[in-house]
C-alpha cells in the first residue's frame, strides 16, 4: 500500500484554564523562540481523544478497548458473561490461566494482599504495567478459555494452543489500539505500532502562569467566627493553542487489517476510524480542573492536509511568538499560518497529490479561507476527508 498521510491542524483559545498539570500542579510550559509557552501534553489530548469516541457514540463499544492492569478480572468478566455457571472463583482461575499463555506476566499487588482484611478474597493478580486489549480480544480470549474449561492447564500445555492464545492477542484490534498504539514490555512481538502522532500543544504567543487566591467559607460559622474555612492557590494561564496530529492512514490499516476475514473489506473500518478520529481530536478537550475554570472552547480554525509526502507540522510558523498587537491573537496566528503554509509547501510538499480542507469561525480567520477547500461543518470536513482516504485506499498500490 502507498504512504498516506492526514495532517490534522488546529488553533483553539482557551481561557484561564490549567487543562494539563506538572508534579507541582502548575500549567505544563515549553519554551520555544526563547520564550515561555503554555503547553498541553500529548498524552492528555489522546486520553481527552480516546474518551471521545466514547462519551459521544462515535464508534461502537466493539471497537474499542481496555487499558488497564486488571486484565484478569476484565476477563474472568468476559468469562461469567459468555458462560454464567463458571461465574466466581473458576472464571478467575480461567482468566488468569490465560493471560499467562498469552506471555503476559502477573502478579498478586503487594499492597493490596496486606491491606487485605479477614474474610475478605484475595486480590486478583494484576499486569505489572497497563495493559491494552480490544474487546474483541478479550472476547476471543474468554471463548478460548471456556473452551479449556475442563483442564485450563492441560489444555493450554498444548503449544498449538498456547500459540493461539498468543495469536488472539495479537488480532482483531480495536480503533484506539491501532491508532495509538500498544506496547508490551514482556512480550514486544504483540506490540502494535501507532499510526497517530500527537504533537504537545503549545500557545503561539509567550504565556505567564498566574496565581489565583481563593478562600472557602464554612456555611455553618457564626457571626462570631469570621473567617476562610479554608485558603489556597491554583495556577493556571490563557492561550491560543497551535495543535498538530499526523495519521498515517496506511499504518493504520495495516494495523486494523489483522485477523479480517477475506471476505471483510479494508477501506470501511479505516474510512470510520479516520472520521472518528478527526471528529475526536478536534472537538475533545482535556478535562484538568474544568470545573474549576469551564474551559469549554472549541477550535476557531481547522485545517487538514492529505499527503503521499511525509507529515509537516505548521508550528515553525510560530517560532517568532506572535505579539497579539491586533487584539488578540487569533487573527495574527492565522495570518501567519496563511503566510507559512503555501512557502513550506511549495518547498516540500506535493501539490498534485495533496488535499486540503479548511474549517474557520469568525472573521478573525478569514486569511485561511484561501488555501484550501473551506467547510461550514465540522461533520462535512470529516466526511471530505473520509471519502477522499477511502478513494486513495481503493487505489491500486
Amino acid at each position: 500500500m502507498n504512504r498516506i498521510f492526514l495532517d490534522v491542524h488546529a488553533l483553539q483559545t482557551v481561557p484561564p484554564s490549567n487543562l494539563n498539570r506538572d508534579d507541582t500542579g502548575a500549567p505544563k510550559s515549553a519554551v520555544y523562540g526563547g520564550v515561555p509557552r503554555a503547553r498541553v501534553s500529548s498524552q492528555a489530548w489522546k486520553r481527552a481523544t480516546r474518551e471521545h469516541f466514547e462519551d459521544e457514540h462515535l464508534l461502537d463499544p466493539s471497537e474499542l478497548g481496555v487499558r488497564t492492569k486488571k486484565v484478569v478480572e476484565v476477563l474472568a468478566d468476559r468469562i461469567a458473561d459468555i458462560d454464567p455457571a463458571l461465574a466466581g472463583e473458576q472464571a478467575q482461575q480461567l482468566a488468569a490461566e490465560v493471560v499467562q499463555a498469552t506471555g503476559l506476566k502477573i502478579e498478586v499487588p503487594k499492597r493490596k494482599a496486606a491491606a487485605a482484611k479477614d474474610g475478605e478474597p484475595d486480590p486478583l493478580p494484576e499486569a505489572k504495567y497497563l495493559m491494552f486489549f480490544s474487546a474483541r480480544q478479550f472476547d476471543s480470549l474468554a471463548r478460548l478459555a471456556i473452551e479449556g474449561a475442563t483442564d485450563i492447564k492441560a489444555f493450554l500445555k498444548d503449544k498449538d494452543t498456547k500459540a493461539r492464545a498468543k495469536q488472539l492477542a495479537d488480532t482483531r484490534h480495536s480503533v484506539d489500539i491501532a491508532l495509538f498504539g500498544r506496547m508490551v514490555a514482556d512480550i514486544a512481538d504483540i506490540g502494535v505500532d501507532a499510526a497517530v502522532q500527537v504533537a504537545h500543544a503549545i500557545s503561539v504567543h509567550r504565556v505567564e502562569t498566574e496565581s489565583d487566591y481563593y478562600t472557602a467559607v464554612d456555611d455553618r460559622n457564626s457571626d462570631a467566627e469570621p473567617g476562610a474555612g479554608m485558603i489556597g492557590t491554583v495556577d493556571f494561564n490563557s492561550a491560543t493553542l497551535y495543535r498538530y496530529a499526523a495519521l498515517g492512514v496506511h499504518q493504520l490499516a495495516a494495523n486494523l487489517g489483522q485477523g479480517l476475514r477475506e471476505d471483510e473489506p479494508l477501506t470501511t473500518p479505516v474510512r470510520r476510524a479516520v472520521e472518528a478520529f478527526v471528529t475526536a481530536f478536534v472537538a475533545s478537550l482535556p478535562k484538568g480542573k474544568i470545573n474549576t475554570f469551564g474551559h469549554h472552547t472549541l477550535p476557531d480554525a481547522v485545517v487538514a492536509k492529505l499527503r503521499t509526502t511525509r507529515p509537516i507540522s505548521f508550528v515553525s510558523a510560530f517560532e517568532d511568538p506572535v505579539r497579539g498587537d491586533q487584539g488578540g491573537h487569533v487573527r495574527e496566528a492565522c495570518e501567519r499560518l496563511a503566510e507559512y503554509i503555501p512557502d513550506i509547501e511549495r518547498a516540500y510538499g506535493d501539490e498534485e497529490s495533496t488535499l486540503t480542507w479548511v474549517l474557520r469561525v469568525g472573521p478573525a480567520t478569514q486569511k485561511l479561507g484561501g488555501i484550501g477547500t473551506e467547510m461550514d461543518k465540522l461533520g462535512e470536513l470529516v466526511a471530505a476527508v473520509g471519502q477522499a482516504v477511502a478513494e486513495r485506499l481503493e487505489k491500486p498500490a
